[in-house]
């Protein structure tokens, strides 16, 4: 059974199994990130932070326990009614597109974990930073924490199966086109299912050309969650502050 549609992204996200597949990803480190931003951007306790692309929340309740006012959005409806069982007075979720801007303005907006670069026209790319730009305060920054694609594309692992609770997933990856794909196929209660990952392979260069384009200014870059130098041959990610 086919599960693929043209926004891959809002069918795959949706699914549980997307969940089950990345549910061991580095919570203590995700967690440092976060305090090592919070330290840099240098935030009050009540600051108003939009966590876009927020998945099912768990790094906008982090941020909400550090005494922040926060919005977490993502596309997804599911992960959204997931999260909502953590909201407060002064957490709340919504499922909000990245391409257009917020009402209210953010002292901080953070776009963490490599959540851009989905779609498929190129523009989507240049609208949804403006749409940012647009939501921050007047002395509010915006962070946007990518891959470093030019270390991936270096060590991309062509294929491997990776068993989560009791599932076989079969991964495949390549670079075509500009784009890094992750095939994914599985079984589960005797059905099949095939979903593709397509990312964009933007480079520092290619973000700066954006943000050139519009009007934003690009602060600060670092290679790591311990906010390190970037490099583009060793760093693992790439990480940019910008207004």
């Amino acid at each position: 059974m086919q599960k693929e549609t043209k926004t891959w992204f809002a069918s795959w996200f949706d699914t549980p199994y997307y969940h089950i597949l990345y549910k061991d990803r580095d919570h203590a480190e995700a967690q440092l990130f976060i305090d090592n931003l919070n330290q840099y951007l240098n935030l009050p306790e009540d600051a108003q932070v939009l966590d876009l692309a927020c998945g099912r929340g768990r790094h906008s309740v982090y941020l909400n326990k550090l005494g922040h006012k926060v919005i977490g959005a993502d596309l997804s409806e599911n992960s959204i009614n997931y999260a909502k069982q953590f909201e407060n007075d002064t957490l709340k979720f919504v499922v909000h597109d990245m391409r257009q801007p917020f009402e209210e303005k953010f002292d901080t907006i953070l776009n963490l974990f490599t959540s851009f670069g989905y779609f498929p026209d190129e523009k989507d790319n240049l609208t949804t930073l403006k749409a940012i730009q647009e939501s921050l305060t007047e002395y509010g920054l915006a962070v946007l924490d990518f891959m470093n694609a030019e270390k991936v594309i270096k060590n991309l692992v062509p294929s491997e199966v990776k068993t989560v609770e009791g599932i076989d997933f079969h991964i495949t990856r390549k670079f075509e086109n500009g784009f890094i794909y992750k095939n994914i196929k599985f079984e589960d209660d005797g059905e099949s299912f095939d979903f593709t990952e397509r990312v964009r392979a933007l480079t520092l260069e290619d973000f700066e050309k954006m943000m050139d384009e519009a009007g934003i200014f690009l602060l600060d870059i670092f290679g790591n969650y311990k906010l390190q130098k970037f490099n583009n041959e060793e760093s693992d990610r790439l990480i940019m502050i910008f207004k």
